[in-house]
Parts: C-alpha cells; structure tokens; sequence
C-alpha cells in the first residue's frame, strides 16, 4: 500500500477496470492496481478524471491537490463514520489544562529523543567526540521537557534543542550545500525546502492515519489552532521528524542523489525542478513504506503502518484507556 504521486504537468489520472492509470498525450505513463494505493497526491497541473475520483471514493482513498512548494490546495475524501465517542473525548480534551500540558510534554520529549538517537549516531560514526557535551546538553533537554511546567517553557526547550540538533545535522551535510540554520517560510536554501517539503508530506500521511481511527486531525494540543491546520496531525509528526524525514534528506543529499542543478529559486523560496521532485517524492515513499522491528508488537511494520499505530495510541489516551501518550522511540 502506498501513495500515489502524480507530478508530470498536463497528467491525469484515469480508471481503467481495477487500476489507476496515469496518462499525458493519451501515452499512459503508469499503471497502478487500485488495492495497492492508499492515497493519491496531485502535485502542480496535473488532473484527475471523474471516473478515477469516484473509484476513489469508493475504495476510501484520498484525493490531495497539492503546489509544487507542498501547500495543500484541496481534499477529496470519502464520508466517514467518524467514532462519534472519540472525537467527542477530543474535543473536551482540549478544554483540559492538565492533559494538554502532559500531552504536550510527551510530544517535545518524544521529538528530542529521535533527534539525539540521530546526532548521536552521526557523532559516533564522524568521531566527533568535541560534541559529546551537546549530545549531554539535548539529554538534559529531554529531562527538562518532561517535566516543563508551561507549554511556553516547552516552546523554549524545544528551540534550544532543534538549535543543538541542527549544528551537529549541518556538519553532517557534504560541503556543496549550504545550511545555516532552520528556516520555513520561505525556505532560504535547498536543504530546508526539502525539510519543509518532507515533513508537509509527512503531515499528510499522519492525517490519513488519524482520520483511519478517527480523530479530528485538525484539532491538536501543542500545535496552535489556526483555519486550515491539521494540528493534531503536526502534534503526532514531531516524533518522526528525525527518523524519517531528515535522515532521508541527509541520505539522499549524502549519496549524490539529488545535486545543485535539481533546485531553482522561485518567489517561494528554493524549490526541486520537476526531475527534482520526482526523485524527492521516490525516495520520500521507499522511506514511508521501509520496515522498522517495533519491539512492542514483536514484528516489523511500516514507518506507515507505524503512523497509523501512534494515531491509536492517541485515541486510547484520549479515550483515558492509557495514562500518557508513549511516542515511538527511535534507535
């Protein structure tokens, strides 16, 4: 099961018998059997048949209308039977001082810890043992989290150790890309437009999982609530920022993959060139749908499937059927 992306300009996605079928100039360019397709994302000015939204819809798959940038420009999604009780329970949950400060804590504690286990990783393996004591500054960092009184206290916990994670992540990257620090709107350089651009997609397949069990993802409890934003979504993404979006950037940017000439400036910042994005959005998926061994469940599951499991785990705490939300831990 995965996610379609169709980003070829003047592409539209057809139904032909029990498959998708990508099709520019009447050549199709790609079949897809519509079991395999959990979600299709239309990237740019490509286009969807009326025939192709109602197998959709049909199957319970979502339709996304996406820029090239990532900024969501429309949903296509099936009715759903929402769990009427959970999103009840959600909602009062946000009326709760005490569970949203201890949600809120879990969420940044969670998020520190995977981004130690990978600048932990990257300074064992680079022998670069002058960062020892930052590795030790984003421990106590953690400590402090977990037991922050106020969600503005997190809010500065959290900015001191993105600011800790990100020098060790910047001396990672090979010496052609420039990374000074963190920046968002818009992207001042071509490693952030690829972070900003993974973990926009990353939020849209969180919110796949959540409206799977239920939840609302556009009511959260860290996240501020503003029209449009799938907070609950960006809430339960923290945790697997590191694991999956910034190790498969420092991967692909690492082995050559994607070079200088894949990016151009644009009035939104630096964006990928359609061949760009392509290789961008493939290695997005053979990240998403990579198996990592969960010790709780004894097996091996998806980073999607995975997604999909934390969603329940919100909805039990919701639920009050566990004392905290226990987010995943990267190793």
């Amino acid at each position: 099961m995965t996610t379609l992306y169709v980003i070829e300009p003047g592409a539209r996605v057809e139904k032909e018998y029990h498959r998708l079928a990508v099709v520019k100039d009447d050549e199709i360019l790609m079949r897809v059997p519509l079991n395999w397709v959990t979600q299709v994302v239309l990237v740019g000015r490509s286009g969807v048949t009326t025939s192709a939204m109602h197998a959709l819809l049909r199957r319970g798959i979502s339709l996304l209308m996406v820029t090239r940038t990532g900024r969501l420009l429309g949903r296509l999604v099936p009715p759903v039977s929402a769990n009427l009780k959970l999103r009840q329970a959600q909602y009062h949950r946000n009326d709760d001082d005490e569970f949203v400060l201890g949600w809120a804590r879990n969420i940044v504690a969670g998020k520190i810890r995977n981004q130690r286990v990978l600048a932990r990783r990257l300074v064992r393996h680079r022998g670069w043992h002058e960062e020892i004591e930052t590795l030790d500054l984003l421990g106590d960092a953690i400590k402090r989290a977990s037991n922050a009184e106020s969600p503005d206290t997190l809010l500065g916990i959290e900015g001191l150790a993105a600011r800790l994670y990100f020098g060790i992540y910047r001396r990672a990257l090979p010496p052609e890309w420039e990374f000074d620090k963190r920046t968002r709107r818009p992207p001042k350089d071509p490693v952030n437009a690829l972070l900003s651009l993974g973990y926009t997609f990353l939020g849209y397949a969180m919110m796949t999982a959540l409206e799977v069990v239920g939840l609302d993802p556009y009511l959260g409890f860290f996240h501020a609530e503003k029209h449009g934003r799938p907070a609950l979504a960006l809430d339960l993404i923290e945790e697997f920022r590191s694991p999956i979006v910034d190790s498969m950037v420092l991967d692909t940017l690492s082995h050559r993959v994607l070079r200088p000439h894949h990016f151009v400036r644009g009035n939104d910042g630096w964006v990928l060139t359609p061949g760009g994005l392509r290789v961008f959005l493939s290695r997005f998926t053979q990240k998403l749908e990579s198996k990592i061994r969960i010790r709780e469940l004894g097996r091996s599951i998806s980073y999607r499937k995975l997604l999909e499991v934390q969603a329940r785990k919100a909805a039990h705490r919701i639920l009050g059927e566990s004392d905290g939300y226990k987010p995943f831990r990267a190793r």
